[in-house]
């Protein structure tokens, strides 16, 4: 029975947004609302301990950082008018190249890769610019028999698409409950899920002709001996999560890579890098 009202909070960092949404993930498992400036959430439960994590996040990434960081919060009682059914009704099904994205709610399109994922986390339904360019990328390249690892594999969506391609995917991510949904959905989809993880790239001793990792610039330049470690000579990385004021810093970690594209959608950035045999 849905209650009567709902909590309301919004988080506002004074910087490192996409730092603070990759975080706020491991907190809040259902959807976050993205605004240029802030992170949203609705839930029927009190939110005050997403709160403070938000401002002890803040405080840590401050002396971490060395910079000072703001995080203004705000919690509010609102009535409860079905958000879901809202929300719902505002998520429509996303077309990228041969892949149509839709929610479990709408019907498939005749004559495309028909890909049935429901929004339950802030990336990984195909409306984020970042999952709409990784697809683009997946669409280009990603050819049939290719070795496939997604790294932060979140809802699955990037994988499945790969398999639908004909590629053998592999899949991980450090939130348990993404690898759960990434099972669902590819079982959902009637995809083939090779290995699937809880962890990064260094659980796998293997290498794949692909490796994608749509996370956020600052992990990916951590990572990044690790995933050109997982990729064969000659193979691919497509890396999105890039946000235009973190590109510069995103290439250094790959520049013994061959870029052979980057792919702009709005302030996001997906680059596409040869590991040169």
């Amino acid at each position: 029975m849905m209650n009567d009202t709902y909590y309301e909070l919004t988080i506002t960092p004074s910087n490192h947004l996409d730092l603070f949404l990759d975080f706020i993930q491991t907190l809040f498992p259902d959807t976050i609302e993205i605004t240029e400036t802030s992170l949203i959430l609705r839930s029927e439960e009190a939110l005050d301990e997403v709160a403070w994590g938000a401002k002890v996040f803040g405080e840590a990434l401050s002396e971490k950082l060395g910079e000072e960081i703001k995080v203004d919060t705000a919690i509010t009682v609102k009535e409860n008018v079905d958000w879901i059914a809202k929300y719902r009704e505002a998520i429509r099904p996303v077309e990228v190249g041969d892949f149509y994205v839709y929610p479990s709610w709408e019907a498939p399109k005749d004559g495309k890769r028909n890909i049935m994922i429901d929004p339950a986390l802030a990336f990984g339904s195909g409306h984020h610019e970042t999952t709409s360019s990784c697809l683009k990328a997946i669409s280009e390249y990603v050819k049939p028999g290719d070795s496939l690892l997604d790294v932060g594999c979140g809802s699955g969506i990037l994988g499945i698409a790969a398999a639908m391609l004909g590629a053998q995917v592999d899949a991980c991510d450090t939130d348990p409950l993404a690898v759960e949904n990434a099972q669902k959905n590819f079982a959902l989809n009637h995809q083939s899920l090779g290995a699937i993880w809880e962890g990064s790239a260094p659980g796998t001793q293997k290498s794949y002709n692909v490796v994608v990792a749509n996370i956020v610039a600052d992990v990916l330049r951590m990572i990044a001996k690790d995933l050109k470690k997982r990729t064969k000579e000659g193979g691919l990385l497509i890396l999105s999560g890039i946000l235009d004021t973190k590109e510069k810093m995103s290439e250094e970690a790959f520049n013994d890579l061959e870029l052979l594209e980057t792919i702009a959608n709005n302030e996001w950035r997906t680059k596409i890098y040869r590991k040169q045999g």
